[in-house]
């Protein structure tokens, strides 16, 4: 009898595991599920949002750096952005020009720059479409967990993400999820596919290197924001244009707009 229940026993214990072993689309949804719900919560924030653009030529050469600062508040729907100041330096005749506000000076007659609002429909500061969050855009993709680490202490879940759609030209890439509160730690992206031959070669345009990354942040219990972004990239088109981009961002400051409660993430990135 008493050998009878320690088998059963062992058979439970061994099976335990696997009925406990996370499933990365039910991590994943969840993951989007929190975004949703907190979403009330992130609006209580407000914070400043700094990124440091580069514009370098194919040799190297600085072409143009930019700082840019914007105050930043959450919404329901969107997050408002207000420009505080841009300034800068770029080259010409020979030699750097400082400048201050906009427009943004061009060089050599052709000026580079990623939307600056382009996170204006992305209720926690990011564009929607970079990076497989919520609920709708889960839905264009596949996931597979890849194991497991540990971020500051804290146990969190890698998982691989590719777009369904193998001939789409979309996103593919890694998101590490906090395993206690199901939030996004870090995303890695970059395009799921290579730009069609006719693009790349016939008209004379690329755009290699293309991704993102992007860090979050624990400003509260369950609550997590965008802390840091970055990307580089370099176009080329018509055969004689050739430039790579840097960019850099940091969102800093965060601030509770009930209380008096003040989250700080480090000095601005152009301090």
């Amino acid at each position: 009898m008493c050998i009878a229940v320690i088998a059963v026993l062992a058979l439970l214990a061994e099976g335990s595991p696997k009925a406990l072993e996370p499933n990365a689309s039910e991590i994943m949804h969840r993951v989007a599920e929190n975004q949703d719900r907190e979403q009330k919560a992130r609006n209580e924030f407000v914070y400043e949002q700094t990124m440091h653009r580069i514009t370098r030529e194919k040799s190297g050469k600085l072409l143009k750096e930019e700082f840019w600062t914007w105050s930043v508040a959450p919404g329901p729907k969107k997050t408002e952005k207000k420009l505080i100041s841009v300034n800068g330096r770029y080259w010409k005749n020979g030699d750097y020009h400082p400048f201050e506000g906009e427009p943004v000076p061009s060089v050599n007659g052709l000026n580079i720059t990623v939307d600056d609002d382009s996170d204006a429909d992305g209720r926690d500061g990011i564009d929607k479409d970079l990076f497989p969050l919520t609920t709708d855009e889960q839905k264009k993709y596949t996931f597979q967990l890849d194991g497991e680490r540990f971020v500051n202490r804290r146990k969190a879940y890698v998982i691989e993400f590719r777009p369904i759609n193998k001939n789409e030209y979309a996103w593919k890439g890694e998101a590490v999820i906090d395993a206690d509160e199901l939030q996004p730690v870090t995303i890695y992206t970059r395009l799921s596919r290579k730009l069609p031959f006719v693009v790349r070669d016939m008209l004379g345009t690329n755009v290699p290197g293309l991704g993102f990354n992007i860090q979050y942040a624990r400003v509260d219990q369950d609550i997590w924001f965008p802390s840091s972004y970055g990307t580089e990239f370099r176009v080329r088109a018509l055969f004689f244009f050739d430039r790579t981009i840097t960019e850099s961002m940091q969102n800093v400051n965060f601030r509770r707009t009930k209380v008096d409660t003040k989250i700080d993430f480090g000095p601005s990135a152009h301090n």
